[in-house]
């Protein structure tokens, strides 16, 4: 039996629709959510996520404050920028759309954010947070994976999890995730010995390695939620995910699409991140 397709997009609008009714109950109290965005240089995929991100602002109520900046700025620049973000108590959320430039730094960038402003979870301080059980903003692709996972209804705990990918945007706060839900977590990678095997024993399967149809029928075991991340290009240009979808959805019982899955709720839930650091701020 054909696997039950996880639907992102119904999902993903039920979350929006939760924050906007948020965001004008804030409004109506004098806090205005706002998410200010950094994007660097002329990256043509970068510049599409961003005017996702405007269109979900817009729709969601959240004020969007977008700065463009050459490729050609450096990081010490960047950081002034930042820095007077971080000092603006009108704006609540903050986002540095990487990739970056090869002069800047990454990660000193991430680390200048304010935690209470980290909106995409990736600081030092809110990854901590994670590891060790604490309130914290957990990064949107592991939290929208966590949702949809939730949505199928079945409950991780006690399950075997397999992560395939250990990126810090993804893999690394998946498996965090999934410890804090009492599922037994093994974390492959490129240097994992065994992988399909691995795979086929999980219960719960996440795909966030980056390579198009690399989890096969034969990597799914009968019965399994499959989660996938990749967002992929297919040879004939089509988009795809880690998962071959065809052969994995008719041996699991759950599966996400691509597209049409993870990456919109990505989007939701940086929307609902931002709502959150609103909802901080005016308690602070």
């Amino acid at each position: 039996m054909a696997a039950q397709i996880i639907d992102g997009k119904a999902l993903a609008a039920r979350v929006k629709a939760e924050v906007r009714a948020e965001a004008e109950q804030l409004r109506a109290a004098g806090t205005y959510p706002c998410l200010a965005v950094l994007l660097v240089g002329d990256d043509p995929a970068s510049a599409v996520y961003v005017a996702g991100k405007e269109r979900d602002c817009a729709e969601c109520g959240i004020e969007s404050r977008m700065l463009r900046l050459p490729a050609d700025t450096t990081q010490a620049q960047l950081l002034c920028h930042l820095a007077r973000l971080a000092a603006d108590d009108g704006v609540h959320g903050i986002l540095v759309q990487l990739p970056l430039p090869a002069q800047i730094d990454p990660q000193r960038v991430i680390a200048a954010i304010p935690p209470q402003k980290d909106v995409d979870g990736f600081t030092p301080v809110n990854m901590g947070r994670l590891l060790t059980g604490q309130p914290c903003f957990v990064p949107c692709t592991p939290a929208g994976c966590l949702a949809m996972l939730q949505s199928t209804g079945l409950s991780p705990a006690g399950r075997r999890a397999v992560v395939v990918g250990r990126s810090n945007i993804v893999g690394k706060p998946m498996a965090a995730l999934l410890l804090a839900q009492d599922a037994t977590v093994t974390v492959c990678h490129s240097k994992t010995q065994g992988l399909a095997e691995l795979c086929a024993e999980a219960e719960i399967l996440v795909a966030a390695v980056g390579r198009a149809g690399f989890i096969t029928g034969e990597m799914v075991r009968p019965g399994a939620a499959v989660i996938d991340v990749g967002i992929n290009r297919s040879p004939g240009g089509r988009l795809c995910g880690d998962v071959d979808f065809a052969p994995a959805a008719q041996k699991a019982a759950f599966i996400s699409p691509v597209p049409g899955g993870v990456g919109l709720m990505t989007r939701a839930m940086l929307m609902k991140n931002t709502l959150r650091a609103a909802r901080m701020a005016r308690q602070v």
